[in-house]
């Protein structure tokens, strides 16, 4: 369970770590071949009332905040029921030629402002921090070390996905360059920006620029080194990054380059995507916890998941698989608590995460489902 040894970055900041690593309607595509039965939910929620439907509407005016996984409470019905013309999740396009990630997904994890303490590590190696009252950052850590491990196929479901096809394309033939299969695991790096404090409620435009710090902290200067990298920008507890808390959601991702972000628009940088993921247990049930394992962390790989999913099939949003509604592979999914689709747990070689189904259009005989595994396709 451990991780490789932290390194001392270009600035000498001892505070991170980075292993190395590994030498949208158009025709019918191709069908998939070799997949194994999936485990599906086309289950809906209880209909939101008509303010919840209001302020959905009001939360997703903001067109950065992509996949936003909806706070509890106000959690709208999943629209993906079944798997149409018209539903269906399908290729964008690509922005700026990248639709999906197509090589080994990286994970870097940054864990914004002076207010998380001292770092340490733990016995395992993992990195911790002295306020860090959930245990938040280990937590992800091993998520993220374990996945694509074990011969867990949570991470199967989203290798189904490609880029280089026909724009409204709903399958992949196996010729296309797909989602990869995160073998070994998908941690990349970890770092603590002690630089200053996290604002007390931080802009889209101020998590773009944070983004792209941890991007040059890395040394991933370029659009191609960023290729398949995503940044999860970690707010600590207290704080309200994006009015999450007022806006009832509990995380969205996006990429540093769109000019819709609040705050100042776009970062100036190399294109990356990025994760807005606030102290998930300060929000408690609303976000999670308890709903699987009884945990108050429940939440925090339930809803990361949903991001990371999300990111890899919909790298630069909204140029990847997305539905006509705008729904992502996560969305539809979110907070299902029946079926073979719903939050449950899956077990990695570094333990057992609860997590929530990814959609899937070839589930449920090409109709389509929540689904919580799937044969890898790559």
């Amino acid at each position: 369970m451990g991780i490789e040894t932290p390194t001392v970055s270009p600035t000498g900041d001892r505070r991170s770590w980075a292993p190395r690593r590994s030498s949208r309607y158009a025709a019918a595509a191709l069908a998939l071949a070799g997949l194994s039965t999936v485990a599906v939910s086309t289950a809906a929620q209880a209909s939101p009332t008509r303010a919840t439907k209001a302020h959905i509407a009001s939360v997703q005016t903001a067109p950065y905040r992509h996949g936003i996984v909806p706070m509890r409470g106000r959690a709208w019905a999943p629209q993906l029921v079944t798997c149409t013309q018209a539903k269906c999740v399908a290729y964008g396009g690509g922005i700026s030629g990248v639709g999906v990630t197509t090589g080994k997904e990286q994970v870097y994890l940054v864990f914004w402002g002076t207010q998380w303490g001292t770092a340490g590590t733990n016995s395992n190696g993992y990195t911790t921090f002295s306020n860090d009252k959930s245990s938040m950052a280990v937590l992800l850590q091993e998520f993220y070390k374990g996945l694509g491990t074990g011969g867990e196929l949570w991470s199967g479901v989203a290798t189904q996905y490609c880029q280089g096809v026909a724009t409204g394309a709903k399958r992949c033939p196996t010729s296309a360059a797909h989602v990869a299969y995160p073998t070994g695991g998908a941690l990349a790096g970890v770092w603590e920006d002690t630089g200053g404090a996290s604002p007390a409620q931080s802009t889209g435009h101020q998590l773009a620029v944070e983004a792209e710090k941890a991007a040059t902290h890395f040394g991933n200067t370029t659009t191609a080194s960023n290729r398949n990298v995503q940044y999860v920008v970690i707010s600590p507890t207290g704080t309200n990054p994006d009015n999450y808390i007022n806006n009832g959601f509990c995380a969205w991702h996006d990429y540093t380059g769109d000019s819709t972000l609040d705050g100042g628009g776009g970062a100036s940088g190399p294109l990356t995507a990025f994760t807005n993921l606030p102290y998930i247990t300060d929000a408690g049930q609303n976000c999670g916890a308890g709903i699987v394992d009884g945990k108050a962390t429940d939440g925090i790989t339930i809803v990361e998941g949903h991001e990371y999913a999300e990111t890899i099939t919909d790298q630069f949003p909204a140029g990847g698989w997305v539905a006509s509604n705008g729904m992502e592979v996560g969305d539809s999914c979110a907070w299902v608590t029946t079926g073979g689709g719903r939050m449950q747990d899956i077990t990695l070689t570094t333990g057992t995460f609860a997590v929530q189904g990814v959609w899937s259009n070839l589930a449920n005989k090409g109709k389509g489902g929540c689904a919580i595994k799937h044969s890898i396709v790559t």
